[in-house]
């Protein structure tokens, strides 16, 4: 149960980490990958130790951001580091997606801008952390025992590896999921902003933009999401696909 808890929130990670590698040189994709999945696997290990044992000190308010009429939120360590992914996912979305649509991108067959293999690795990790919280969190709140817990994330881990170039891969051949992609993406982005909010009716922490408070996205809202935009995006294409067999045919 855990390895597929693990499994399923592991999702966006592996989205993110095969749109990513894309920057690396093209030889070096398949082992940015491997190299930024297993660096992770350690570092979230590392991370569920350390939340076991200061798990107070991750959940502890710490400061108020207070911007009278614009935004008022409390934070704490959790809150700082998932708004920083959110901020930063949204933001690679949103440039990749005006990427694509520039004229640039169409000269240029759509090629990504190059990246050192090393610094695609190094964001692959980072990213990784931030995803880490809520899996691991998720986790303890079904078990308590460490060792567990690490196995499910070792395990996860060992079927991401195997499942990154496959997804590469698959991207690469429909770029036109590609779109998809990073528009999954820019909703992983603000899942993340909303988690700052806090959770429960106890909340210590909250996040509030133009006096409207913003509440954690569920899980299930988040997967019904992602659901039914892969649902239109594949009867759009299919449909597209029948368009042109009859724009073919009739022009014969």
């Amino acid at each position: 149960m855990l390895v597929l808890l693990q499994a399923v929130l592991g999702f966006d990670n592996l989205l993110y980490i095969s749109l990513e590698s894309k920057r690396a040189p093209a030889g070096d994709q398949e082992r940015v990958r491997r190299w930024g999945i297993g660096l992770a696997i350690v570092l979230r290990i590392v991370l569920l130790f350390a939340l076991v044992r200061l798990i107070a000190l991750f959940e502890e308010p710490f400061g108020r951001l207070h911007w009278p009429g614009v935004v008022d939120a409390q934070l704490n360590l959790h809150g700082v580091i998932v708004l920083l992914g959110g901020v930063f996912i949204i933001y690679t979305a949103t440039k990749e997606i005006f990427h694509m649509l520039s004229l640039d991108d169409l000269g240029g067959g759509g090629e990504t801008e190059s990246a050192s293999s090393k610094a695609v690795i190094a964001k692959i990790v980072l990213m990784n952390l931030v995803f880490s919280f809520d899996s691991i969190l998720s986790a303890m709140a079904l078990t308590d025992n460490f060792y567990v817990m690490a196995v499910a994330i070792i395990v996860t881990g060992v079927l991401m590896i195997w499942l990154a170039d496959s997804v590469a891969e698959f991207l690469q051949r429909n770029r036109m999921y590609e779109v998809l992609g990073l528009f999954i993406l820019f909703v992983v982005g603000i899942m993340l902003l909303s988690e700052v909010g806090g959770h429960g009716e106890d909340k210590q922490t909250f996040l509030k933009f133009f006096g409207k408070e913003v509440n954690p996205m569920s899980k299930a809202t988040f997967y019904f999401v992602i659901t039914v935009m892969v649902l239109v995006d594949i009867v759009q294409s299919r449909y597209q696909k029948k368009l042109l067999r009859k724009r073919e045919l009739a022009a014969k």
